[in-house]
């Protein structure tokens, strides 16, 4: 490709779709991601492109980007734009804890939210930065692992199983870099491997949603068929037919692609098939797809449960409870122990005891909860900690 077509290919690309500042950071790294790409081709293939080429390409490309940017810059975003780039030049010079969002994105009110609630926390414990990028395909994690790691990203988190393939390839490939999967394992020296007991938490909602419940079926609606949902899905009816043994369990799967767990419109037709079927409480463990429940929930006078965040606060009134997984502790941990120089590898396992997982009480459910409600839930999570009550749930 010449010059020119590069140059007419990009502005093309600002004008289909314009590039926000705050996709700076993001651009960056997939310019250079892919440009290592390309030096990587120009050396295992051949290249009639040489090194002049390349520097010329790249110019081209950033003088490109930087004129897209610029149109698109509100005039009061001068003081924002100035911290974000001192920010980024910061975490660019001196390394320091990066984290990798998936598809969900990292405002999504569950998973990656509270991810990125935990690195919110640790810079303002800490007043230090980090880096951050939000995947939109799942191809690019490789690259921008790499990138992260060049630029000094110590430790890395990835989030969801759906990294571990690519993380186990990149750990192999970069043994002096540190890395964090969560919801997965990767069995590799460099990389803490933080996994939650999700049955256990699930155990308790469903509990909780089978003690609210007033027709004996309550609801589930997963993001996809893969182990950790099925740990969720599994906990939740042993939870309901603990506290109901005629309890019934309607369950359903969003989808086989990334895109499960964002699509609320999907997660509302779903949720509105299951209380056409007598459901009147639903959980859901599907990212941002639950949104869509919580909505139909509310529409049609039912119940619904959060997860991994607590949700209660989205529709007081509709929102039973949340099933909250602590990732924002599991991050901030992460941060904390390297920036301490303390950070260990190897598989961790959060569950009740350790407070990894557990139910959400607040103001914004408290109408919904009895005290009889609440004394039965406490001594079931006893129980649990204690042994006595075992929630047989392995993912399988």
């Amino acid at each position: 490709m010449n010059h020119q077509k590069q140059v007419k290919m990009y502005k093309k690309s600002c004008t289909i779709k314009r590039m926000s500042y705050k996709n700076t950071h993001r651009t960056r790294i997939l310019i250079e991601t892919r440009r290592n790409a390309l030096d990587s081709r120009r050396t295992h293939k051949g290249s009639h492109m040489n090194n002049k080429h390349i520097l010329l390409a790249s110019a081209f490309t950033a003088l490109t980007l930087a004129a897209c940017g610029a149109k698109d810059k509100p005039k009061d975003a001068a003081a924002p734009a100035a911290a974000d780039a001192k920010t980024e030049a910061k975490a660019d010079s001196t390394g320091g804890p990066a984290i990798i969002f998936d598809a969900g994105g990292k405002f999504d009110k569950s998973f990656n939210e509270s991810a990125y609630n935990g690195a919110e926390a640790f810079k303002k414990d800490t007043g230090k930065s980090y880096m951050d990028f939000e995947l939109k395909n799942p191809t690019e994690l490789e690259g921008v692992l790499r990138k992260m790691a060049q630029r000094g990203g110590n430790p890395i988190v990835t989030m969801g199983f759906n990294s571990a393939e690519a993380l186990d390839k990149i750990a192999k490939e970069l043994p002096k870099s540190n890395f964090v999967i969560v919801d997965s394992e990767v069995k590799q020296p460099n990389v803490k491997s933080v996994q939650f007991r999700e049955q256990e938490g699930s155990f308790l909602v469903g509990a909780l949603a089978a003690m609210k419940s007033a027709s004996g079926k309550v609801g589930f609606v997963g993001g996809m068929d893969i182990p950790v949902i099925r740990k969720f899905s599994c906990g939740y009816e042993q939870g309901a037919k603990y506290a109901n043994p005629k309890a019934e369990v309607i369950k359903s799967t969003v989808g086989t692609t990334g895109e499960a767990w964002n699509n609320p419109t999907k997660g509302g037709e779903l949720a509105k098939a299951q209380f056409d079927r007598g459901v009147d409480v639903i959980f859901a463990a599907a990212g941002g797809t639950g949104n869509g429940v919580y909505q139909a929930a509310k529409d049609n006078k039912k119940f619904a449960i959060g997860v991994d965040s607590n949700q209660n606060y989205l529709f007081p009134g509709t929102m039973l409870t949340s099933m909250v997984k602590r990732v924002d502790v599991a991050v901030k941990n992460a941060f904390t122990e390297a920036a301490a120089g303390q950070f260990k590898t190897g598989p961790v396992s959060l569950g009740l005891a350790e407070n990894g997982v557990d139910w959400a009480d607040d103001e914004h459910n408290k109408a919904l909860i009895t005290d009889d409600m609440r004394t039965k839930v406490a001594q079931i999570k006893k129980d649990i900690i204690e042994g006595k009550i075992k929630v047989a749930c392995d993912g399988k």
